[in-house]
């Protein structure tokens, strides 16, 4: 994300930034009110698959002559321009969605902060207003170049570890030594947790960023891994800590109403307003970068896709100085109708099924190479078992419980399957429609071509 080679720390703090941004104060909220006291267990579990898929990219990149993500490594290994570019797509929207949801958590703390006059006074839903203006913000900002350096990510990132940590460590003490603190042992069993394990890996893609930025790593090929591997570690801590926290001094039914602010609430007990003011400043730097960040990645993993003919040349320039402005304006576009229409169980839930997709593929692909030099077969087997079994579950989980947020996501899902295989399939299915149609005609006699 800087013009200049990013090392070990910079690159540490991009993966793990995003993956803050997504977990603590975009996510957490939705998995606490599914898995109760159990939800650290759920960020475990999807952190631990997650990384299956992070090691997956990671090997693939060593055994490739090409360094890249996802539709570098299927075209590279599977040959299969057509499916490189489905998963390419299917990356794409659950980027929109990434997006979605960092935006709307950062519409309902700015809600928080405004003073009482400005709410009554505002014609318009306030949260999606606030939502709809950051995406838009960080569109601005990114189209006329002014994004964040390495060395300010790395600041920006060492704040919001600093706040974390220091508001999660007094919280799990006063806990411990008032009330006591929730741990969820009791639901190991229950299926609710496995549940929220699916609805939570949206919230760890922010590592896979750092595939697409191998020319802007310094010594990429070990830096990388460990970036990526040090990211995910430092999410796993973070987010179990916060999630204690949040179990353990706010009620199921509070957090329930206003998921997207449940971190903030939890300090409240021991800090009072002036420390739910702070976390909420705090949660809106942390969506705002995460925000940026996701944007201006997913903008140049289309200029990839751009330059192999893989999206219509209608959607961006992939000669373009930096980060193409149409594909800037149509992710940033399609991420505000998200965030405005969307509700964040279903926002969440679509980006969580699209990288189960890709996270299987790729372990999938993985799996494949695994009597490959320094290839443990078993890593990339439970990526895919993993993503196997939690897809089908969540799917389950929305179709059983949440119905209205199951046909929202089938729609969307639809709509995104059906536009993939109009671009990519469709001169294919074209000419069997024709190849059908002069077969009827030489059956049926008395039928004009």
């Amino acid at each position: 994300m800087s013009e200049d080679e990013l090392g070990f720390a910079g690159a540490a703090a991009i993966g793990l930034g995003g993956m803050i941004g997504g977990g603590v104060f975009s996510v957490l909220g939705v998995v606490v009110s599914i898995a109760g006291g159990a939800a650290w267990l759920a960020f475990t579990a999807a952190s631990l698959v997650s990384m299956c898929a992070a090691y997956s990219y990671i090997k693939l990149n060593e055994l490739g002559d090409e360094h890249g993500g996802s539709v570098t490594q299927i075209e590279q290994f599977l040959g299969n321009r057509d499916a490189a570019g489905m998963v390419g797509w299917t990356l794409l929207v659950g980027y929109v969605g990434a997006i979605a949801v960092y935006a709307f958590a950062f519409g309902g703390f700015a809600v928080e902060l405004s003073p009482a006059w400005l709410r009554e006074a505002v014609p318009l839903p306030l949260r999606p207003t606030y939502s709809v203006f950051a995406v838009a913000l960080f569109v601005v900002l990114n189209v006329v170049g002014a994004r964040a350096t390495g060395a300010s990510e790395k600041v920006l990132v060492g704040l919001k570890l600093v706040v974390l940590f220091g508001v999660s460590a007094w919280g799990l003490w006063y806990g411990a030594t008032h009330d006591g603190l929730s741990f969820g042992f009791g639901r190991l069993d229950d299926l609710g947790l496995v549940t929220a394990t699916a609805v939570s890996f949206v919230s760890f893609q922010g590592w896979q960023l750092l595939v697409y930025d191998y020319g802007s790593v310094r010594d990429p090929e070990e830096t990388i891994p460990k970036a990526i591997y040090t990211s995910i570690v430092g999410a796993i801590v973070i987010d179990s800590m916060v999630a204690i926290l949040v179990t353990s001094t706010v009620a199921t039914d509070v957090i329930r109403r206003q998921p997207e602010i449940a971190v903030a609430r939890a300090v409240e007990p021991f800090l009072g307003s002036l420390g739910f003011v702070f976390v909420a400043v705090a949660a809106l730097f942390s969506t705002g970068s995460a925000i940026n960040g996701t944007l201006f990645s997913s903008a140049h993993f289309a200029k990839g896709m751009l330059a192999d003919g893989l999206i219509p040349d209608r959607a961006g320039s992939a000669d373009a100085d930096g980060a193409p402005e149409r594909t800037l304006l149509v992710i940033g576009a399609l991420a505000a109708a998200f965030t405005a229409y969307g509700s964040l169980d279903a926002i969440t839930s679509f980006g969580s099924l699209a990288f189960m997709v890709v996270f299987g593929v790729m372990s999938f692909i993985a799996f494949t190479k695994r009597d490959a030099e320094g290839v443990n077969g078993a890593i990339p087997a439970v990526g895919v078992l993993g993503t196997g079994a939690f897809f089908p579950l969540l799917v389950f989980h929305l179709y059983t419980a949440q119905r209205e947020v199951f046909w929202s996501v089938l729609a969307v899902a639809v709509v995104v399957v059906a536009v993939e295989l109009l671009y990519f399939e469709g001169e294919r299915m074209v000419s069997g429609a024709r190849s059908f149609e002069r077969a009827l005609d030489a059956r049926l006699p008395g039928r004009e071509d």
